[in-house]
């Protein structure tokens, strides 16, 4: 019997949460004011995008995507994509901002996730008069739609969002047919390598498991939320079909071979297999403008011969 997908694709307008734009003089030139919900509701009022802050890589893909990237100023540690990125100052690890550094760089517009930290020092920029809009980071696509509709309203970029939200909504909708189509759902787990520990296991709730549901995989791991480090007993009693890690990962453990040797992988049906899907720390979990290109990649990796098939 063909197992069933769907994958939420709802279009969520935010009428209610983006007020219209006004015009207003600062500083001697006319700039648009908006309003845009944050995470929690609150309004965040926009007079002046000449200098972002982005905390979050996938914050500063959505602004390079919007063809924004020219206004950003400063953007934290894995923002890693694209290339330019990378010559931006930093202002620390995404979950280690330091207000001051942030200020130092004088912005006028900071956007974040709700996945970077710690909040003491987002209420220390709000209170600093610095505009902060901080956007929900859920596991899913219409994640992604959203936080791109937010940062293109909060920059004025509102067509251009439409014009890659309606691609990425396509692309993903034309994924989720395909999968439709296929039976069995292929058990896979995510290990991610940190320090000189044991690698650690994805659980529930986590950037690892969306992408797994994405493409038409079920994680292996859910009898708990976020990362746990994984035994051998453990590891041999799930018996994974597939494994997956970043490829930052895979080169901390020293390679495939370095990977199947850590916990007993090498005796479950995927290291029998031999069956490892690597790629790239942002493209596979970021959840950013590329989350259905990484959602593909992954898909056809779990069904060869019967997956969507890859673009050339």
């Amino acid at each position: 019997m063909k197992a069933a997908w769907s994958v939420s694709l709802r279009r969520r307008p935010f009428v209610a949460s983006l007020a219209a734009a006004t015009t207003i003089a600062i500083a001697g030139r006319a700039a648009a004011q908006v309003s845009v919900a944050d995470h929690a509701g609150r309004m965040v009022e926009i007079r002046d995008t000449s200098r972002v802050i982005a905390v979050g890589g996938s914050v500063t893909e959505i602004i390079y995507a919007l063809d924004a990237g020219g206004r950003l100023v400063g953007a934290d540690t894995t923002s890693l994509y694209p290339e330019a990125a990378t010559r931006l100052p930093r202002v620390g690890y995404m979950r280690q901002i330091s207000a001051e550094g942030v200020l130092s760089l004088r912005p006028t517009l900071i956007i974040s996730t709700t996945a970077a930290g710690p909040a003491a020092a987002f209420d220390q920029l709000r209170s600093a008069g610095v505009p902060t809009l901080v956007l929900a980071d859920d596991y899913d696509i219409d994640s992604v739609l959203r936080k791109i509709e937010g940062i293109g309203h909060a920059l004025g970029r509102d067509e251009a969002a439409r014009t890659l939200i309606a691609a990425r909504r396509a692309e993903m909708a034309d994924l989720a047919g395909k999968l439709a189509a296929i039976g069995g759902r292929p058990k896979v787990l995510s290990l991610l390598s940190v320090s000189q520990g044991p690698p650690q296991a994805a659980g529930r709730i986590t950037a690892a498991e969306g992408i797994i549901r994405l493409a038409g995989g079920v994680n292996a791991i859910t009898s708990y939320e976020g990362y746990r480090p994984i035994t051998a007993e453990g590891a041999l009693a799930l018996a994974p079909d597939a494994l997956m890690v970043a490829a930052q990962t895979l080169e901390a453990l020293g390679g495939f071979d370095g990977l199947l040797g850590a916990a007993s992988l090498a005796l479950t049906p995927a290291g029998k297999a031999r069956r490892v899907f690597a790629l790239d720390a942002l493209l596979l979990l970021g959840f950013g403008p590329r989350t259905p290109e990484a959602a593909r990649r992954l898909a056809d990796f779990l069904h060869p011969g019967h997956g969507p098939a890859q673009a050339p």
